[in-house]
């Protein structure tokens, strides 16, 4: 009888934990840049005399799906796109280097290039300071220019740095929501390009996510179904082994 209990309950807790990844990935699907995270499950033995018949289903992220999201064309002159597999460093609220495919930037109080969330963004050389009273455009291979907005004299103020993974599963995603390099941050892409006045979406399909949760829910109201059955045969077993058969 354990042996269902166990069964229904480990699969109960997967089904769970399965529309828990499937509700953040929905809530992100217009979220700029946004990567859906992918969720398995593994058997783990259960450890200790007379279990060697148990299993848990433990839950094991294997990361997020790369697969490009939408561009859309903004007209905006500080909306970037990167394209391929090239990413925007910026810096994180812990203050280590992370990347982002959102791409929609601003300019902060203090005259620095930022994302919409108030993250610093790196350049080659570290962050980006813009020029009072200027006008920006970035260009394909992220060069940033000013422009005076009174004399009309163009400077170049910097260059976004711009990364390619050779591996984009050597990301890995934080709790911040951002990227980070497993083995440390990695070097500017001189190759690197982006498409300006635009913006990438986020990869998650609202379709197939719903339906995803449909079919995590239906797996999760089978598993409590077999735990009732389970306590049913339960209570008969009792009865026929009752003195009294009650």
């Amino acid at each position: 009888m354990d042996r269902m209990i166990y069964l229904s309950m480990s699969g109960a807790k997967a089904a769970m934990q399965r529309q828990e990844v499937l509700a953040n990935n929905l809530a992100n699907v217009s979220t700029n840049g946004f990567r859906a995270e992918l969720a398995a499950f593994r058997a783990v033995p259960v450890q200790g005399s007379g279990a060697s018949t148990r299993v848990y289903s433990l839950e094991s992220t294997v990361g997020a799906s790369f697969e490009p999201g939408a561009v859309t064309p903004t007209g905006r002159p500080l909306d970037v796109a990167m394209k391929g597999n090239s990413w925007l460093a910026v810096q994180g609220l812990d203050g280590t280097e992370a990347y982002t495919r959102a791409g929609a930037l601003d300019v902060d109080a203090q005259g620095q290039l930022v994302t919409k969330n108030g993250l610093t963004v790196l350049g080659d050389g570290g962050p980006i300071a813009v020029p009072p009273n200027s006008v920006l455009a970035i260009g394909g291979d992220g060069t940033v220019s000013a422009r005076d907005a009174v004399s009309g004299r163009q400077t170049t103020v910097g260059r976004l740095k711009l990364v390619t993974p050779e591996n984009p599963a050597a990301l890995t995603r934080g709790a911040d929501g951002l990227f980070r390099a497993i083995e440390g941050d990695l070097g500017a892409d001189a190759n690197a390009r982006l498409q300006d006045g635009a913006l990438e979406g986020s990869n998650v399909s609202a379709v197939e996510t719903m339906i995803s949760m449909i079919s995590a829910a239906r797996q999760f109201e089978h598993q409590m179904k077999l735990l009732q059955t389970a306590e049913k045969q339960e209570q008969t077993a009792q009865k026929l082994l009752s003195p009294n058969g009650m």
